[in-house]
């Protein structure tokens, strides 16, 4: 039997029942990478200086930097001071910020979803909008807290794909439709990234990482929600799987 590929998983930092702290990845992602990807999941913790990258990066085939309901510290892209209710995760910040370049550098494969693709926006030295839903003329691209969750993860609005989007070749298509539940949105982008697709209002929905080594891309809205029926969604998964097997050409 071939041994199937490790893909390491983002935490976050949270408390349960307001007194015990603990590592968080939700079962989207797990269920995914077991079964969309066809790998066996790895839950990293938001440990900060105390993660030994290197020796993480030696037994990983892969890495997904996850979704998350905080948003990374503003004092990281040096942006304005959030709101007091901001929800926040230093912790995380200071795990994936540092972790993102050594993983491009090793050349192991990375999907950066919704968090994750602002975390590799800012670790490559881009900025964040810290509020989407409010800036003028854009969509609100994080629904109400009281819709169901069917509700929230539903498909909301199109993007479209750049000219030579690799992306867009993956979906044999312009335009595709995708959920959207992000406060934060790439403002600034980072000279190492090439935009792939966009929304109708002009926010950023999807990155590659320019001539990186492996499979590098990172899309703002959430693939493991309905890769079972979003034709892309499935793509990307699969793409990602091969590439943490060593198969060529899976990007």
């Amino acid at each position: 039997m071939s041994r199937k590929p490790v893909i390491a998983i983002t935490a976050d930092n949270i408390m349960v029942r307001d007194i015990m702290p603990a590592a968080v990845a939700y079962s989207v992602y797990t269920d995914a990478v077991i079964h969309a990807a066809d790998a066996l999941p790895w839950i990293v913790p938001p440990v900060a200086e105390s993660l030994d990258i290197d020796a993480l990066l030696d037994r990983v085939d892969g890495i997904i930097f996850t979704g998350a309901r905080s948003n990374i510290q503003p004092q990281r892209y040096q942006g304005k001071v959030a709101p007091e209710n901001t929800v926040q995760d230093p912790h995380r910040d200071a795990t994936t910020l540092p972790l993102i370049p050594k993983v491009i550098d090793a050349g192991i494969p990375m999907l950066c979803i919704c968090r994750g693709i602002q975390e590799l926006n800012v670790a490559l030295g881009g900025t964040l909008h810290q509020d989407v839903p409010n800036l003028p003329g854009k969509l609100n691209h994080f629904p109400p807290e009281d819709w169901s969750i069917e509700q929230r993860f539903a498909n909301y609005h199109d993007i479209i794909f750049e000219p030579d989007s690799e992306l867009g070749k993956l979906a044999a298509a312009k335009t595709t439709r995708v959920n959207s539940v992000h406060e934060q949105g790439i403002d600034r982008l980072a000279g190492d990234l090439a935009v792939e697709a966009r929304a109708p209002d002009g926010i950023i929905e999807a990155v590659r990482v320019r001539n990186s080594k492996a499979f590098a891309a990172g899309v703002q809205w959430h693939p493991e929600w309905d890769w079972r029926s979003h034709s892309l969604n499935a793509k990307i998964w699969a793409g990602f799987g091969a590439a943490c097997r060593g198969i060529q050409g899976s990007e």
